[in-house]
């Protein structure tokens, strides 16, 4: 026999359904993880007493009854003994069932606000990847005539050091031709190989250390139950490497004088029950790249990851916007929290 209801055991978003009464008929396995009750001990309960906004409730539920209408969205904070309040934001909808009325739906308001970021996001560096791929294109064109002439007029020179001007034409043309060449490689599909991302942050570190010396200490706080991966192994050596170096350029940047013997901090977690781009997954990686720099300018911070956007003089703002690509072709994103003395990058990865 079908138990009721079993379609909502399914949901990752918490649901419960209530009666005339407002009392609780039914609590999902995901609305028992969120309000860490348990279905049976939930049965009955009148669900407005577990809120502090108890007699809003009341009194709205009320009129959803009476007039029929579906609840709009409302915050609300969930009393959780012992712990601190757990900030919702619940929707009401009419239901005809034997024995239950109303479903209410459940989410936490920072997860609700992460997934509407990472939409945003998400939309802006798509328009903008498209721009600029565009844009890439027309410039490729005329940087392989540029060059040829340089070429031509290079043999027609009897002047040795006139030739040392060519060679400036050819060997700049050859670097916006290497840009160009960047601006369009995330396009290439993912080459996916099974991986260990331990082994990917090894490789970054080195390389990052290689590079800037004595300047920055890194700091490894693995998770050696990080299960492995499968990734394209370059494209993830790139996106954290990009995230990585804009740290260690931050911190032994003149400028930054301050901070000049910094700290990078590398960390794996496994996340679990996770929502990325509105994608439900039962384990996620978590790794986070955080320094303890200058934090990201406020006046770009919330463009960090779109093209040509840098807080760095003669920067490119290419690195950021190309980790975001790297990552979004495996599914995740990344997302990032800075304030002076501590910038977090986070890369989210669906495993599995």
């Amino acid at each position: 026999m079908a138990r009721p209801y079993a379609g909502l055991e399914l949901l990752a978003t918490a649901v419960v359904l209530l009666d005339e009464r407002l009392a609780v008929r039914y609590a999902n396995p995901a609305a028992e993880n969120l309000l860490e009750i348990s279905a049976r001990g939930l049965r009955e309960q009148h669900f407005p007493d577990l809120f502090t906004e108890r007699s809003e409730l009341q009194r709205a539920f009320s009129e959803a009854l009476t007039v029929h209408w579906d609840y709009a969205a409302q915050e609300v904070t969930y009393v959780r003994p012992g712990r601190e309040p757990l900030p919702l934001l619940c929707v009401l909808t009419r239901v005809e069932a034997p024995d239950a009325a109303l479903l209410a739906e459940l989410r936490p308001i920072a997860q609700q606000l992460r997934m509407e970021r990472e939409e945003r996001l998400m939309d802006q560096h798509a328009a903008s990847r498209e721009l600029i791929r565009n844009l890439a294109h027309e410039i490729k064109n005329p940087l392989g005539g540029l060059r040829g002439s340089a070429q031509l007029l290079e043999r027609e020179l009897e002047r040795t050091e006139l030739r040392e001007y060519t060679q400036v034409i050819i060997q700049e043309a050859d670097r916006l031709q290497a840009l160009m060449d960047r601006l369009l490689t995330p396009h290439r599909p993912p080459q996916p190989v099974r991986l260990n991302i331990h082994e990917v942050l090894e490789r970054v570190r080195n390389l990052v250390l290689a590079e800037f010396g004595q300047g920055v200490s890194i700091l490894c706080n693995y998770d050696p139950s990080v299960p492995d991966l499968v990734g394209d192994r370059e494209q993830l050596i790139q996106a954290v490497l990009n995230i990585a170096r804009n740290a260690g350029q931050a911190l032994t940047s003149e400028a930054n004088r301050p901070w000049r013997r910094g700290t990078i901090i590398f960390r794996t977690r496994v996340a679990r029950q996770v929502t990325i781009l509105r994608q439900r997954h039962k384990l996620a990686l978590e790794l986070q790249v955080t320094d303890d720099g200058p934090g990201v300018p406020v006046e770009i911070r919330d463009r960090i990851f779109s093209p040509l956007v840098s807080g760095r003089d003669g920067g490119t703002g290419l690195g950021l916007s190309l980790a975001q690509a790297y990552i979004g072709h495996h599914g995740g994103v990344v997302e990032c929290s800075s304030s002076p003395g501590r910038t977090v990058f986070t890369i989210l990865v669906p495993l599995g």
